[in-house]
């Protein structure tokens, strides 16, 4: 039973959280904004001492996760400023319900809004996997799908975890500045961005 109260506050603070609410604290913000913006969102509603990551964990079989990072997507890199956001990502665990990249996309729009929400519809897809000629993934167990789209504002990442039977559990989508895809294309499979 408390499985299912947390699931459902959980989602029913997110849609109300996505209803035409803007997403104040995005990447290219200062720390300090971006904590402010962690502390007051009813969504996220992070625990004492929780500043740029907040987990909530119901049982082991049903977890969410925030994290915002001064290092850019694709790990850290020269240059980078120690006073800037530069990527935010959430990730869901559900081995109750399973996943699927409409609960993910739900899940952004209810933290940062339908402005946000919206330049992710609108991203043009520039990086998809697997492919076939991708690379074996070390768990033969598990299958992983992603893409990477690119909007007007933000680029977007979103990968989504699934077992041998096709059943997804897991997720992630972050959000960054686009200035950083290029260095994540190269990285995922020696693209560049377009």
């Amino acid at each position: 039973m408390m499985q299912k109260t947390f699931w459902l506050g959980l989602c029913l603070s997110l849609a109300a959280w996505g209803v035409g609410q803007p997403g104040y604290a995005l990447p290219g913000e200062l720390v300090r904004s971006v904590e402010e913006w962690i502390q007051a969102n009813p969504t996220l509603r992070p625990g004492p001492g929780e500043r740029l990551r907040v987990n909530r964990v119901d049982t082991p079989a049903q977890r969410f996760g925030f994290q915002a990072s001064i290092f850019p997507v694709s790990g850290v890199a020269p240059g980078v400023s120690g006073n800037i956001i530069r990527t935010e990502r959430f990730s869901l665990f559900d081995l109750i319900n399973g996943l699927d990249g409409n609960r993910m996309e739900e899940s952004l729009r209810a933290i940062y809004g339908t402005e946000i929400y919206a330049d992710y519809r609108r991203a043009l897809p520039v990086y998809s996997y697997p492919d076939a000629d991708g690379a074996p993934l070390e768990n033969p167990n598990l299958r992983q799908q992603g893409e990477v789209r690119q909007g007007d504002r933000y680029a977007y990442w979103l990968e989504l975890d699934s077992d041998q039977a096709g059943v997804t559990y897991s997720g992630q989508m972050a959000i960054f500045l686009k200035e950083d895809l290029p260095l994540l294309l190269e990285q995922l499979g020696g693209q560049t961005a377009p």
